[in-house]
């Protein structure tokens, strides 16, 4: 590559640039004053980890370990490592490195990049970001209901309305044996309308077949044995007082006995929030319960159960909708007419910003400070709701000129020193 060749991003992996950024900030904001009402506590892990973590946690059979992980070896100690494909397995191993369990259940939630090597579409990139929450430690279904609740409470709060529940259980591990026989013999005598993916998952990973978006393959599909028949009486008590809670809140959901999940760790609860409005893409939030990842990962066995959200997906979504999203306001722009004046300046700016006041100074260009027609059409432009004019004459009386930008009125001059009251006039259009 010549030295002075353009350089872009890498596929997949993209900018959010400060047009874009507003609307992730404020979904952020969302999230951080929810999980905080939630009782659920923030955690923040390392975007590498060790591979065999995620070989362990999510499975060695399922797509993201055997063909998206972006996995190298350090060179510095031959060790394989590996970007996080997803945050459960990696929030599980530092509450095990950590022993966070050992005075009892905790809640924690976490956001971040995580990396997966797809092909890029609308809803799926390479880099992508997750919200997610869990809760450790808790065994029962009031716990699945209460993360239920807190996704339906986020999507009232981002004016998120066209999305449905799905859920389903997907047992115990005896049960899922019990099940998982069957519908292999039920698959066997149906492999001439399987494709080579479903017939490469026949043995390794049958309910993942159940999962397949092949049209050819429904028919059959849903013909096959279901898990739910196979759930004991205790797994379908937990079915029921799920269902049951989300009934008494106004949840509506759907039973979909074929929702199985991607990853390996699931067990009982399982669920989706769904949209029609992004095509392919219309899952936006998926999780369930894993009470074995813990013991899996070598910890002491816990119960646990959480859900993760696509922050591109939901993005979409609320922008497909035309949700109103507050925009960054700017109380007041600073004039110079004279670059002499900036310490005076500076030093007021300063006071305005300790006390509350959203001020953007007006900078010096490659051909000085500019005349006064252009600094004002940069104000203007600005969206601000005020100029703030420091003129020589103005700084030689210890003052400085208010003219509103964005509604009628005369301009004042004000003080220096009257800091409190100046922020006040700025703030007042808010």
């Amino acid at each position: 590559m010549a030295k002075n060749e353009k350089l872009n991003a890498v596929k997949g992996m993209n900018d959010i640039l400060p047009g874009d950024s507003t609307r992730w900030q404020w979904l952020e904001a969302q999230v951080r004053d929810l999980m905080d009402g939630f009782a659920y506590r923030n955690v923040r892990t390392p975007i590498v980890e060790h591979t065999q973590l995620f070989v362990r946690g999510i499975g060695e059979v399922t797509d993201i370990v055997e063909k998206e992980m972006y996995s190298f070896e350090d060179k510095l100690n031959g060790e394989r490592l590996t970007l996080r494909p997803e945050g459960t397995a990696s929030l599980v191993r530092a509450t095990v490195e950590h022993n966070l369990l050992y005075d009892g259940g905790k809640r924690m939630w976490y956001m971040g990049p995580m990396f997966r090597h797809e092909r890029p579409q609308r809803g799926r990139y390479r880099q992508f970001h997750q919200i997610g929450a869990e809760a450790l430690g808790f065994a029962g279904p009031d716990v699945d209901a209460e993360l239920i609740l807190l996704a339906v409470a986020l999507w009232k709060r981002l004016g998120l309305t066209q999305w449905r529940l799905e859920i389903n259980s997907l047992g115990q591990s005896e049960e899922r044996a019990a099940h998982r026989a069957a519908l292999i013999a039920y698959l066997e005598q149906h492999q001439d309308v399987m494709d080579e993916e479903a017939r490469r998952r026949l043995y390794s990973n049958p309910l993942r077949v159940l999962d397949t978006k092949n049209p050819a393959m429904q028919e059959m599909v849903g013909g096959a044995p279901r898990l739910l028949d196979y759930l004991g009486a205790a797994s379908l008590a937990h079915f029921d007082g799920l269902k049951a809670i989300l009934d008494a809140n106004g949840v509506p959901w759907t039973v979909n006995p074929r929702l199985v999940r991607g990853l390996d760790y699931y067990n009982l609860t399982v669920f989706e929030f769904v949209t029609d409005l992004l095509g392919a893409q219309g899952t936006i939030c998926a999780g369930g319960r894993y009470d074995g990842l813990i013991e899996q990962i070598g910890g002491k066995s816990a119960p646990a159960v959480g859900w993760a959200l696509g922050v591109e997906r939901v993005l979409e979504l609320v922008k497909e909708l035309g949700t109103d999203i507050p925009q960054p306001q700017l109380d007041a722009y600073a004039i110079v007419p004279d670059a002499a004046a900036m310490p005076q300046v500076l030093q007021t700016l300063s006071a305005l910003r300790e006390a509350g006041v959203r001020v953007q100074m007006h900078a010096a260009g490659a051909e000085g400070m500019g005349s006064m027609k252009s600094q004002f059409k940069k104000a203007d432009a600005s969206g601000a709701a005020y100029a703030l004019i420091f003129g020589g004459d103005e700084l030689a009386r210890g003052s400085v000129t208010v003219k509103p930008l964005r509604q009628a009125g005369e301009q004042a001059e004000c003080l220096l020193s009257a800091t409190a009251e100046l922020a006040a006039t700025l703030q007042s259009s808010r």
